[in-house]
């Protein structure tokens, strides 16, 4: 079973994003969505963090590409990439996956758990995608790839921050 983030009237609305490394797509998601959070003064009003499925890059700051582009348009990455927990799906209402193979693994890690927070795609917020759509890994592509990432992913996090404030009356 799993909780109904638009239903959520609580203190903080936890909020994590996840992609496989945590070292571009959702270090990105995490400073873009904080920062519309902290200009519309709602810092009490959600909590905020992003990991990755694995661990290969724990500790590391963000992919210097990503860094620079998202720099460049205003953002800062200052995230140390961690790996997603078990202790996560207790702490947070709302994870976020980047693309399906992070949401299967994400599921399949709390599939011992009693009870699930909100596990969707980052995309299903994406006024721009449809159904199923993924944020696509720009790692190993040049900088179009990232610059793509740039604009779904703050296209998404805007829609998501608009939907979750007029759900909960911000």
């Amino acid at each position: 079973m799993t909780a109904d983030v638009y239903s959520i009237i609580m203190n903080k609305i936890k909020i994590m994003f996840v992609c496989m490394g945590n070292i571009c797509r959702s270090p990105l998601a995490h400073s873009i969505f904080q920062k519309l959070v902290n200009n519309s003064g709602l810092q009490d009003k959600f909590e905020i963090e992003s990991s990755g499925t694995t661990g290969q890059h724990v500790g590391q700051l963000p992919d210097q590409r990503m860094s620079e582009l998202a720099r460049k348009k205003g953002f800062d990455l200052n995230h140390r990439a961690r790996r997603i927990s078990p202790h996560d799906f207790e702490e947070y209402q709302l994870i976020l996956a980047m693309d399906k193979d992070n949401l299967a693994d994400i599921l399949y890690m709390g599939r011992e758990e009693k009870e699930l927070p909100e596990i969707r795609l980052f995309r299903d917020f994406d006024p721009g995608g449809y159904e199923g759509s993924e944020v696509p890994d720009p790692y190993y592509g040049g900088d179009e790839g990232f610059e793509n990432v740039f604009n779904i992913v703050l296209r998404t996090c805007k829609s998501l921050f608009e939907r979750l404030k007029e759900k909960n009356g911000f």
